[in-house]
């Protein structure tokens, strides 16, 4: 199968999706993978498979490359004498701003390229933690209590410590601190918006119980991974986030019941159905005496969560071929004729 892995984007979370990159070429060597590079200032580049190293990328090789264009279906190369357009379905694997915010997802809609990954309108409620809670209001999903605050606005907290400090609109654990005493509050609050205009505060709950599930829809049918229950020390923080994200090796089943995996899926499924449809998205939930508990939606998981399912290459191909073309409207000038007859121009 032909797919092109888009990768990279202008975010606080550019190298993580180099990693993942990398990574889903070693899940993916069965398949016939190209690599499009989109660096820090939005131009994209063709990058030669045997090239995909941290080393090309940190030490600016990818820009003797071929640069790419986006024309309607793919991207197109231009040589001196010939050009040739790249129309493979695309995986788009740009974490954050960019990848995640819905610009990309924009871009490939627009120009009617194929992809695997979530639409603007899922980005919109994922990207931006604010807006998963009001998703998770408006579909009686439960999820954290929480507290929003404004940069330069006045600040009032109720929650009681112990507290998680975020940025509105960051993954990776950038910017994210843990507060234990009222002294520390204000500090946290400045470090997260350094990175957001907009922050998160949540009750930090711990020895709490977590769970992740992936999944996808083909045909109306939900698809699963397994449920796996992360080992945590008490923060995992960037730099452990960052090697995760490079993971590989099929993790183990976490140790719960039937019960408990029917509830997860059943809130993974009312998250997704409606907006994630053409995405492969990961979940992670909070277990709380015994109540299901939504923490966070990953729309473009780190590494795809490919650790997370028993055959990954066999549910990407299986992803692509059910995905669809973006709806158009049919343009017609009908309308401007019948103005123009009638006025006699």
């Amino acid at each position: 199968m032909k797919l092109t892995i888009l990768f990279g984007g202008a975010s606080f979370e550019h190298e993580i999706s180099v990693v993942s990159a990398i990574t889903v070429k070693e899940k993916l060597s069965s398949f016939d993978l190209s690599f499009v590079f989109c660096d820090g200032d939005h131009k994209f580049y063709l990058i030669d498979a045997d090239k995909m190293k941290a080393t090309t990328f940190s030490k600016q090789l990818h820009k003797k490359m071929p640069e790419l264009t986006l024309t309607n279906g793919g991207f197109l190369q231009k040589s001196f004498l010939s050009s040739t357009t790249h129309t493979n379905t695309v995986l788009n694997l740009i974490h954050g701003a960019d990848g995640e915010d819905g610009t990309i997802a924009s871009l490939l809609d627009f120009y009617d390229i194929k992809f695997i990954g979530p639409r603007k309108e899922a980005c919109t409620f994922s990207y931006d933690k604010r807006y998963t809670k009001y998703l998770c209001d408006a579909i009686g999903v439960k999820s954290v209590a929480y507290e929003v605050f404004s940069k330069d606005a006045e600040t009032n907290l109720s929650l009681s410590m112990p507290i998680i400090v975020k940025p509105a609109s960051l993954g990776s654990s950038i910017g994210v601190s843990i507060v234990k005493e009222d002294s520390e509050f204000d500090y946290a609050l400045d470090t997260a918006f350094e990175f957001d205009s907009s922050v998160l505060v949540e009750p930090f709950i711990e020895g709490v119980k977590e769970y992740n599930l992936a999944g996808y829809m083909t045909d109306g049918k939900m698809h699963f991974s397994i449920v796996e229950e992360p080992q945590k020390e008490e923060f995992l923080d960037f730099e452990k986030k960052y090697m995760d994200f490079s993971r590989s090796e099929q993790v183990s089943r976490a140790k719960i019941d039937e019960e408990l995996i029917n509830k997860l899926k059943s809130s993974f499924e009312r998250v997704y159905r409606g907006m994630f449809e053409g995405a492969l998205i990961r979940c992670d939930f909070f277990v709380v005496d015994g109540e299901v508990l939504l923490n966070e939606i990953n729309p473009i998981p780190g590494s795809m969560a490919n650790y997370l399912f028993e055959d990954f290459p066999a549910s990407i191909k299986e992803l692509a071929a059910s995905l669809s073309n973006a709806k158009r409207a049919k343009v017609s000038y009908d309308y401007i004729h019948s103005i123009s007859q009638a006025k006699g121009k």
